[in-house]
């Protein structure tokens, strides 16, 4: 029998209350870094007129019950027409029949809570002990999942905000008053950056935004903007200072995001990274002490949307 489904987004996020899927991230990165998983290469299409990208993600962790093959895009002129610059869907499938389980239209959101999520994650895991201080570099979608899954996994007290666009930057404060925190903004990067011990960055910029001599020692940076070839937002030659460099995937950001732009450089060697998964299972030691510098470069793995996917659906079949 064939119980497959379709939701949209208003049904989908009305599931997400009862899901709480940092444990089953955890050991997805955990299970992807044993090698428990296939995960093929991304498939992408870009375009330039008008601009906008398409990344198809799909795979499976072995022993599982499913497979997910995710198709997300991101148009920014679509601003312009009253659309969400994300979109797209999430599609489950029985592992073992391969019989569709579950269509999710969810206009690119359960890949923006996901990455949320890892970056959360990643956040936890590197930053100093005691850091009760985020400064957020960008003010779009991804800027507000950052912010609203860190709160859950740190006790912050205050938030800092650079942006390209300063009134972008203000809607986004006014966007969070809920969270109950101290959210300014900063118009000046290079001293948000050089008073900041914990930065995250959800740009699409192609051009870096911080450079390196701003980094202060004990800083950790969690960048999720880059997940292209192209883009970037470090300086590259930032990455030769950290003395811990984790990749979500070593394979996959050795073609795309931060890491990419710094191998190409020759700022760092492969030997130079860490996985994700390594150190959440232990196998590999992040920061040693309150002065070095760590950077956690994400560009989005399958395993995360199939945790996310297989959450709404055993959410919807009360799993």
């Amino acid at each position: 029998m064939n119980n497959s489904f379709v939701m949209d987004w208003d049904e989908i996020s009305s599931l997400l209350n009862g899901i709480n899927v940092h444990e089953g991230m955890r050991k997805a990165f955990i299970e992807y870094s044993k090698g428990n998983s296939e995960i093929p290469p991304v498939g992408e299409l870009l375009f330039e007129d008008p601009p906008g990208e398409v990344h198809i993600k799909y795979g499976y962790i072995k022993g599982g019950s499913h497979y997910v093959v995710k198709i997300a895009s991101g148009f920014p002129g679509n601003h312009s027409l009253n659309i969400k610059p994300g979109q797209g869907m999430m599609l489950l499938f029985d592992i073992n029949s391969g019989l569709p389980r579950a269509i999710l239209i969810d206009d690119a959101n359960l890949t923006d809570l996901r990455t949320g999520i890892a970056g959360a994650i990643s956040s936890e895991l590197l930053s100093v002990q005691g850091v009760d201080s985020a400064s957020i570099i960008g003010s779009g979608v991804q800027a507000r999942y950052q912010i609203r899954c860190l709160v859950d996994l740190l006790p912050l007290r205050g938030i800092k905000i650079w942006a390209r666009n300063a009134q972008k930057a203000k809607e986004l404060i006014n966007d969070l008053k809920d969270l109950n925190l101290d959210i300014e903004f900063k118009d000046d990067l290079e001293v948000l950056v050089k008073e900041s011990k914990l930065i995250i960055t959800t740009t699409s910029s192609r051009e870096p935004l911080i450079e390196s001599d701003w980094v202060q020692p004990g800083t950790h940076i969690t960048a999720v903007g880059s997940d292209t070839p192209e883009k970037c937002e470090l300086e590259p030659k930032l990455l030769s200072r950290a003395s811990v460099i984790v990749a979500d995937s070593i394979s996959q950001n050795k073609l795309r995001g931060e890491i990419h732009q710094a191998l190409k450089e020759n700022y760092v060697s492969e030997h130079d990274l860490i996985e994700l998964g390594e150190l959440l299972d232990d196998k590999k030691e992040g920061r040693t002490d309150d002065e070095q510098i760590s950077i956690a470069d994400l560009t989005g793995v399958a395993v995360q949307d199939l945790v996310i996917a297989e959450a709404v659906y055993n959410a919807k079949i009360g799993a």
